[in-house]
């Protein structure tokens, strides 16, 4: 099911990751955070695995229950970014800066989740 044409839920996941990556690296060596560091590097690089899985899945309704699980890892890492702003290792700016890339990459997957529903339900 991949389509090797620009991918726009897969590219952005692919860099949400890195971008996760590099606030795991951050946590670790400035901010001497080793516990939701490893939370959020698990959770918010499983997006963009759970999108590429889903883009070679072998039926729709495989497609579906993988992009449903990347919306649930997407809504994790929101989660661990605002306990991080709570707790003082994200000031208010990081903390936007990252989030508002997060949403989009919610609602992205929500979208492609309802398309694809509703296409299956076509048939």
């Amino acid at each position: 099911m991949m389509n090797e044409k620009k991918n726009i839920l897969r590219d952005k996941s692919f860099a949400f990751a890195v971008r996760i990556y590099k606030l795991n690296q951050y946590l670790v060596e400035q901010k001497k955070e080793y516990v939701l560091s490893k939370q959020i590097l698990r959770s918010g690089t499983s997006i963009g695995a759970n999108v590429r899985e889903a883009y070679n899945a072998s039926s729709k309704s495989d497609f579906i229950y993988k992009l449903s699980i990347a919306q649930k890892e997407t809504d994790e890492t929101i989660y661990w970014l605002e306990l991080l702003k709570e707790v003082g290792l994200l000031n208010e700016k990081e903390f936007e800066s990252i989030q508002v890339e997060a949403s989009e990459l919610l609602k992205i997957i929500r979208n492609s989740i309802l398309t694809a529903k509703k296409n299956n339900s076509k048939k």
